[in-house]
């Protein structure tokens, strides 16, 4: 195993620990949430991080790592919400399940990861925590983009990429904190 599948998988491991928690206290509950809040939640906390950047002064016991973590798990949670299309059906899932999914796309987002390290090597080695943050706010207006075009594209990639990129992005992020 590489350096980078294993810090990749330790930073998956902690996120998904989280999840797994978050589900035992609150359940499935962001079975309510559509695509378009996935991507409000997540520009949320990419503007939090672009603001501590930029300060560096934070009012809110709660740091940058953590933001990167949400980041994450909303990107997974915005996949599976992709794939099971039905936001307004059954809210509740178990947790088997819904940590069984979260592992399927994770590895998804794995797979793509790699695929790009091979033609890319790691340029993202080389990147800014700025950058960072900022290709994710670019991906979230591209998804705010597409919704407000039916899902439809022309010569784009659709919004589970965009979600895909989020993901990798705040794990490289997290592994280079």
């Amino acid at each position: 195993m590489s350096n980078t599948e294993k810090e990749y998988w330790q930073i998956v491991d902690t996120c998904k620990d989280i999840f797994e928690k978050k589900t035992k206290d609150y359940g499935t509950s962001w079975r309510v949430l559509r695509p378009i809040s996935l991507v409000d939640q997540i520009y949320i906390k990419a503007m939090r991080i672009r603001q501590l950047q930029e300060s560096g002064i934070a009012k809110i016991n709660e740091n940058i790592e953590g933001e990167w973590q949400a980041i994450v798990n909303y990107g997974i949670i915005a996949c599976v919400q992709l794939e099971l299309n039905n936001y307004d059906a059954n809210w509740d899932l178990q947790s088997q399940e819904a940590n069984s999914l979260y592992t399927k796309h994770a590895q998804e987002i794995f797979a793509l990861m790699q695929n790009k390290n091979h033609d890319y090597g790691e340029a993202w080695r080389n990147m800014s925590q700025e950058s960072f943050v900022d290709l994710i706010i670019t991906k979230l207006l591209r998804i705010r983009q597409i919704l407000a075009n039916d899902g439809k594209t022309e010569i784009s990639e659709g919004i589970d990429a965009n979600f895909h990129d989020i993901v990798n992005y705040s794990i490289f992020a997290l592994i280079l904190q």
